[in-house]
């Protein structure tokens, strides 16, 4: 089997009783060039026609800079006959020694019929044991939730900007998340999508000498993409979950109404617009406004704070990417628990 960079199949058809054998044939017989690393287990869920292979190309990708050994699984839940196809395959990479390449084992699945019988099993009996488990849904979640599979994952990756009832789906992550004692951390790629944003408006306030304008913001404008309104929201409650703001009643869906502790009344303007996910923030507090939008090179921020209609100087930082697998090693770097992402998905609940 290659084992270059360049080799993105799903690899070799195997015998499900055979996996383990196999992959250590494998390494076996590449031992002095090849170097098996791994990190984490690395699930990923998918019932989309094709998602094997695109799912691989992903996993080729990510495996760059993050060694672990993947599962990745399609799913055809509507098959009339149940059955299980499996490949293994590695992703190699050259050291930076030079040496030796790093490899990272992909396991692939193709289940037909019965889906929800069959994944426990499969996922479970291939984890590279005392290694933690990470699972990316790419899929809606269903009821019931299978505690059988949930009780193992240490992080259950998703992306709610493509959800069509928010809430219900919420509803049913945070069943699960309390079935598995709160072990479970909700790693939302959506939330991910803000980071840089975030950063760069809360950079503004690193000085405790910015500290008071926090509570003279009384107006927020967020320019979103067209189907992104739910991260304009998520960047809405962000911000209300920090400082405390209190949602009121509001005849718009783009014109909101927040109070905060003192009793100030804040405006949030939300406006759909072509771009990038969160395109552009404004915030004013008093007479000081604070601005953070889009380069128009794409891969950069400026950032600029000042009075109304005052010439600015802006200053640039890094903008992030909406990619896949930029937004995964992102996520993957990270560790503990997203207890920000929950305050500010509570502070919008209703709206989302």
């Amino acid at each position: 089997m290659p084992a270059a960079t360049e080799n993105y199949s799903v690899g070799v058809p195997v015998e499900i009783g055979r996996i383990d054998h196999e992959l250590k044939k494998l390494w076996r017989e590449n031992e002095g060039v090849m170097t098996r690393a791994s990190l984490m287990n690395l699930g990923v869920y998918s019932e989309e026609p094709g998602s094997l292979n695109k799912n691989t190309q992903l996993m080729a990708r990510i495996t760059e800079d993050h060694a672990c050994r993947a599962i990745v699984i399609e799913a055809d839940c509507k098959a009339e006959e149940a059955c299980v196809d499996a490949w293994i395959n590695a992703h190699c990479h050259v050291s930076r020694a030079g040496s030796k390449q790093v490899c990272s084992e992909q396991i692939s699945f193709l289940l037909k019929g019965g889906c929800t019988r069959q994944l426990p099993s499969i996922v479970l009996s291939h984890l590279d044991s005392d290694l933690p488990f990470y699972l990316w849904w790419q899929e809606e979640f269903r009821d019931p939730m299978d505690p059988q599979i949930w009780a193992w994952i240490d992080r259950l990756i998703y992306d709610s900007q493509g959800w069509n009832d928010f809430r219900a789906q919420m509803r049913l992550l945070e069943s699960v998340h309390q079935e598995a004692s709160q072990r479970i951390v909700l790693c939302d790629l959506n939330w991910t999508r803000l980071d840089n944003v975030r950063f760069a408006l809360a950079q503004f306030f690193d000085h405790p000498a910015s500290h008071h304008r926090l509570a003279k913001i009384d107006r927020v404008r967020i320019d979103f993409a067209p189907s992104f309104r739910s991260t304009g929201l998520l960047f809405v409650g962000w911000l209300g979950a920090q400082l405390g703001w209190c949602l009121e009643k509001s005849g718009s869906s783009n014109e909101l109404r927040f109070s905060s502790p003192s009793g100030g009344n804040i405006g949030v303007e939300l406006r759909e617009r072509d771009g990038q996910p969160i395109h552009e923030v404004e915030l004013r507090a008093g007479d000081i406004e604070f601005h953070v939008t889009h380069a128009d090179c794409g891969d950069l921020l400026e950032i600029c704070r000042g009075k109304h209609r005052e010439p600015r100087t802006p200053q640039l930082m890094p903008a992030g990417k909406n990619d896949s697998v930029s937004l995964m090693s992102e996520e993957l770097m990270r560790g503990g628990p997203h207890h920000v992402y929950l305050h500010a998905v509570n502070c919008v609940r209703d709206l989302l």
